[in-house]
């Protein structure tokens, strides 16, 4: 059992259910944007989700707004997704990743950290937190491209036999 597996999880559907629902699987968090500059990695996001998922790989997208750059409602965030990106990676409700209101998944992983060994605050939309089966977390910044050649590698290495 990994240490988020008991962490709540509020779909963008308002479905309830825990990170453990993942815990197989090697899973890609991303606090995702709509009106990012970065919104063009949904794009490498969705391909990763398409390469991996039969090999145990999910990406998680969790909507925020904590940089003032997101959709108002579920339903807004959820079209410009699948219409504009063509998404069908799970995605979270919208929830803030800094800060004492911060989801509690966020609390967690932003305890780990990054390549240079800083760890701390979500630094802008579209950091990414790669959750191996076995509860290791690596961390990439939001500048690292889903498809950059450190995220493929640590995601083939982290997915499960």
């Amino acid at each position: 059992m990994g240490r988020f597996d008991d962490i709540e999880i509020t779909t963008l559907h308002g479905e309830h259910t825990t990170f453990g629902q993942f815990s197989d699987r090697a899973v890609l968090v991303v606090n995702v944007a709509s009106r990012c500059g970065l919104a063009p990695q949904y794009e490498q996001l969705e391909a990763l989700q398409e390469t991996y998922a039969e090999r145990g790989f999910t990406v998680l997208g969790f909507p925020s707004n904590q940089f003032l750059q997101e959709l108002g409602s579920s339903e807004a965030i959820e079209e410009y997704c699948s219409t504009t990106w063509g998404v069908t990676f799970p995605m979270s409700e919208k929830v803030k990743v800094n800060g004492k209101g911060a989801h509690p998944l966020y609390q967690a992983l932003k305890e780990t950290p990054d390549a240079s060994g800083k760890a701390g605050r979500v630094s802008w939309n579209f950091e990414k937190f790669l959750v191996a089966p076995d509860g290791t977390v690596t961390r990439f910044r939001p500048t690292t491209k889903p498809d950059a050649p450190e995220v493929v590698a640590a995601i083939e290495a982290a997915l499960p036999a």
